[in-house]
């Protein structure tokens, strides 16, 4: 049967189903908080069979009866559908709506532009419809919109926008957090704020930010529970909830309020601890306290002038370059260099378990893999076209703001140190040359014999580089370079136990340069940026990160754009440069833990550790790569 409209009204409504045909089974109550995502096919036949498999209506504010179609011919075992689609508040006291309500035994509210819902439901019939339909036992679900309504706490998004983690901790009792309350009167989410999409919009700070703005209305404690895209949370009458998820890791999240530290308007987030719980697929989570039997996760937090960080969860990212192929390495090599990720891994994680700054993590894991051979950088750099190695390092505090940089030295041990050394003991950002190896020198700086830096394989790499150019200039024709020559970096990303940032790039350039050619690697804000909520290391085609101020580039989205971490990088990395004609890739991370490993080529050494000190590396795409 095709969704037909029915009479001519002042809404859209559309039927499918017998509305009157008998509901076959019984009907239960219960709540079903869908995240906003694909739809979850398990916690949709859960919520049909608490609506006995009967009749649903659904409620929107936008577009048709598309959803009705999908719930009656896809999800199927119910005998009906109908659905009403508002496009003013007169349509809430209409008779023919709330006669429907009425006998509906379930109730779906769609997602879209909550903004209307408020407008457009908020202390009608409609709404102590609602009321009445969970009083009488019924259950109620809603995805997205339909979802953030059902709080006792919500937000409206009623500036005709939709608050971004950054704009909403920078001023969390400010205009832009429209935080609206006597909508929906539901017992097991009093003193609830809910949020949907939510690890996967980057939506944490905001939910902060939400709960903070609650209180300050309501007076005393509230909770806010933030739903993933890829999760829905099944209440129970009791109060009882299980997460029903359609991807591995998706679940929902648990802000305890109770904030001690009062914010004021007009001025950024200031908040010492956020502790937070996360309820997984195994999870027992039980509302409207927010206690979770066997959480999935429990994390600490605190808000420092408006930027969320995670607080006793260091993490370490690095990277060993991008434009890896498998067919120019070996088993043997492969290997070995799985094994150098890991080792320069666990180094940085030693100085983070240590208790020591980002920085020194920083530090200690690019160390080990310039001391590897298998990566472009140090002892295992490529060769200039006059048969030099040529090396280039810089690094960043997020902390401080603070950043060193080296370009162009043919001595220095390992380059990193003296970038760090820059930072630390100079009034400079950069030194280059000569110039840089005096100041080596003086500081301390290990310089060796440039013949440390030679390796076979990158001997040879120079001799066909060289035999490809030759060959051209007798043809008369343009050497034109593939992307992966000018590939080959190492960094690394670091976040302390205190929330703090810093990151650091290493690299021998590209095969056969010339001129002093120097890329993106010791540009502060091209390969190499850290400020207090993010941090990048890039790797490829430097001309192009540094035309773009790449890694600056991926940070000031997330700061002004608001944009999630992954996002931002991903848009970077694999849409902008390639658009404009390179290529790489990058690894990014948030002060709030989150971190991202985009990439365009066949592969990128590449790996990460945390707390519990295991190593996790990938090289290839394709390869599972468990996310922190």
């Amino acid at each position: 049967m095709l969704a037909m409209p029915a009479a001519a009204a002042d809404y859209g409504h559309y039927v499918l189903g017998d509305t009157t045909a008998r509901t076959p089974g019984k009907v239960q109550p219960g709540l079903l908080l869908m995240g906003g995502g694909d739809r979850n096919f398990d916690a949709m036949h859960w919520f049909m069979k608490k609506a006995g498999n009967g009749h649903i209506v659904v409620l929107r504010a936008s577009q048709g009866g598309e959803i009705g179609e999908e719930f009656f011919n896809e999800i199927g075992g119910i005998a009906s559908v109908e659905t009403f689609v508002f496009k003013d508040r007169e349509s809430a006291s209409d008779p023919a709506v709330l006669a429907a309500l009425k006998r509906a035994d379930g109730i779906f509210l769609a997602g879209g532009d909550q903004s209307r819902y408020v407008r457009y439901w908020r202390g009608t019939p409609v709404a102590e419809a609602l009321d009445a339909h969970v009083r009488a036992g019924k259950p109620l679900a809603g995805t997205s919109a339909g979802l953030a309504m059902q709080g006792e706490y919500l937000y409206g998004a009623m500036d005709g926008g939709s608050q971004t983690t950054p704009q909403a901790l920078a001023d969390p009792l400010g205009d832009g957090n429209t935080i609206e309350t006597g909508f929906l009167h539901l017992d097991k989410l009093k003193g609830v704020i809910t949020d949907t999409h939510f690890t996967e919009r980057g939506r944490l700070g905001r939910l902060v930010a939400f709960v903070a703005k609650g209180e300050s209305l309501a007076g005393r404690p509230l909770i806010g529970l933030g739903v993933d895209e890829d999760a829905a949370v099944a209440v129970e009458g009791d109060g009882r909830a299980r997460v029903y998820a359609t991807a591995p890791g998706a679940g929902a999240t648990v802000v305890k309020g109770g904030f001690a530290q009062k914010q004021a308007e007009d001025e950024p987030m200031q908040l010492a601890q956020v502790e937070t719980v996360v309820a997984g697929v195994d999870s027992v989570l039980h509302l409207p306290s927010g206690k979770i039997d066997r959480p999935a996760a429990q994390r600490r937090y605190a808000v420092r002038d408006g930027v969320l960080v995670a607080l006793d969860a260091p993490l370490l990212v690095i990277h060993g370059g991008a434009g890896v192929e498998r067919a120019s390495l070996s088993a043997e090599e492969e290997a070995e260099a799985r094994k150098a990720l890991a080792a320069a891994l666990r180094a940085g994680h030693a100085q983070l378990k240590a208790g020591k700054p980002a920085v020194e993590a920083v530090s200690a894991a690019i160390q080990v893999l310039e001391d590897a051979p298998q990566f472009n950088a140090a002892r295992g750099a490529v060769f200039t076209h006059d048969g030099k190695n040529e090396l280039d390092a810089s690094i960043m505090d997020g902390a401080s703001n603070r950043a060193g940089a080296i370009a162009g030295v043919h001595r220095v041990k390992n380059p990193i140190l003296l970038a760090r050394a820059v930072m630390d003991h100079s009034r400079h950002v950069m030194m280059v040359g000569d110039g840089a190896e005096a100041f080596a020198a003086e500081q301390g700086i290990a310089l060796v014999d440039p013949s440390y830096f030679r390796t076979e394989k990158r001997w040879q790499q120079l001799q066909q580089a060289l035999a490809e150019e030759a060959k051209a200039q007798a043809s008369s024709t343009p050497l034109v370079l593939p992307g992966k020559a000018y590939f080959g970096t190492v960094g690394a990303l670091a976040l302390d136990a205190q929330g703090k940032l810093a990151a650091g790039t290493s690299t021998g350039g590209m095969t056969n340069k010339r001129y002093g050619r120097v890329g993106d690697a010791p540009i502060i804000g091209a390969g190499t940026w850290a400020d207090a909520r993010c941090a990048v290391s890039g790797t490829g085609w430097g001309e192009f990160y540094i035309r773009s101020a790449a890694a600056h580039e991926i940070c000031a989205r997330v700061r002004l754009g608001g944009q999630p971490l992954a996002r931002a990088a991903e848009g970077v990395i694999d849409r902008d440069i390639p658009k404009a004609g390179g290529d790489g890739g990058a690894i990014a991370l948030g002060a709030d833990g989150s971190v991202a490993f985009p990439f365009n080529t066949e592969g990128m050494y590449r790996g990460w550790i945390g707390a519990d000190g295991v190593p996790h590396v990938a090289v290839f795409r394709g390869e599972e790569l468990a996310r922190p």
